[in-house]
């Protein structure tokens, strides 16, 4: 990013040598006054050494002038300089508090370069001809996150992840995306549900309907787990498997594919981020994200089914118990078991989480084989 123009600073020598024009006084006489050998006198006029603190009280007395009044010259000398010897630093901190610049550099989106590359390479990153057209640098945010209460300001982190997605989506050719063999393809997915060794067989379907499924690895501490967004007419699903269990993998899919059947966020200016936090208050959401809650929730189990079973059943609900209402509704049990930890706390338990957790194995491995991903040891080849 640009450097502000600071006027030039000479070295204090220069003042010195004006001083003594000015008092008709000869290098020779400073120096008897200082008491110094007037080889050393000149090296400091010609700018060779600095001026210390002891140096300043010397001149203050010599020219009867304060001695903050030479330090202050050396001070601004230097600091002139030093920024004239990294002037990409205040680039690289602008940069770095907007958005996980290091991390970025790590994966291997961007290279390690000089601040003027810097730019170059973040405004290509984010597709915008000027730094100021980059969402957030330019103050306007080209997504929010779907948090507690309506659409927020997405987070810089949030961005990189969404940008990254959208580039790996942009890679790849797919089919045209079609409506009606996406919906007709949803019993698929639904049976594609029942065994974890089958869920990674999913993207593919996804694929032959046109839209493109990518898994892009989420950053330490960012909370984003899906994302829906459009090239022109090509819906995207970006995945973070940020919880990497079955019953978050399989909600998040069904309430992305929700947006794409509805074609939320299609023909505005921001896409939907979504956030799936056990604390956040689903009846102050907007109306897509309530809409598309409510699809994936109904579409992994009838939820007055799930509703009928706890009432039954009550605090002693047995592993037994589970895996038979799975087995009856051909649904996988994690995928029970997160609905029925997601109703007990939001019930007030403090222990829902703890129910049957040994269920909720890791699935990232699954995914691993799809070409459009990137993280967990891999980077993604796409030229900026």
């Amino acid at each position: 990013m640009g450097q502000a123009m600071i006027s030039p600073v000479d070295h204090p020598g220069t003042f010195i040598e004006e001083e003594l024009e000015a008092r008709e006084w000869t290098q020779a006489d400073l120096a008897y006054i200082l008491g110094w050998d007037p080889s050393q006198l000149n090296k400091l006029i010609k700018g060779a050494t600095s001026i210390t603190p002891d140096t300043a009280v010397s001149l203050g007395d010599a020219f009867d002038m304060p001695a903050e009044f030479f330090m202050n010259l050396q001070k601004m000398h230097d600091l002139q300089r030093a920024r004239q010897a990294d002037p990409g630093v205040k680039a690289r901190a602008t940069w770095v508090s907007l958005f996980p610049v290091r991390e970025m550099i790590k994966r291997g989106w961007i290279e390690a370069t000089e601040a003027d590359l810097l730019d170059l390479q973040m405004m290509r990153f984010f597709e915008a001809n000027r730094i100021e057209d980059i969402p957030l640098v330019g103050c306007e945010a080209v997504a929010h996150a779907a948090k507690k209460s309506g659409y927020e300001e997405i987070t810089g982190t949030q961005l990189v992840w969404l940008y990254r997605v959208r580039k790996i989506a942009e890679s790849a050719d797919a089919p045209r995306y079609d409506r009606e063999r996406l919906l007709e393809t949803l019993p698929d997915i639904r049976a594609h549900m029942l065994d974890s060794d089958d869920f990674g067989e999913i993207p593919g379907l996804l694929w032959r309907c046109g839209v493109r499924v990518v898994f892009v690895e989420p950053f330490a501490g960012s909370k984003i787990d899906g994302v829906c967004t459009w090239l022109g007419d090509q819906p995207v699903i970006g995945l973070s498997l940020r919880l990497n269990r079955p019953d978050n993998l399989c909600f998040v899919l069904r309430h992305e594919i929700e947006h794409v059947l509805q074609e939320d966020g299609k023909n505005v200016t921001y896409t939907h981020v979504d956030i799936f936090d056990p604390d956040r208050d689903s009846d102050n959401l907007p109306a897509e994200e309530r809409r598309a809650d409510t699809a994936a929730a109904e579409f992994l189990i009838p939820q007055d089914k799930l509703t009928s079973f706890m009432v039954r059943k009550g605090k002693w609900i047995s592993e037994t118990d589970v895996l038979a209402f799975a087995a009856r509704h051909n649904i996988h049990p994690a995928i029970v078991i997160g609905q029925i930890q997601n109703r007990r706390h939001q019930a007030g338990d403090d222990r829902a989480f703890a129910f049957l957790r040994r269920y909720l194995t890791k699935i990232h491995d699954l995914f691993m084989a799809w070409p459009l991903r990137d993280g967990w040891g891999k980077t993604a080849e796409i030229r900026l």
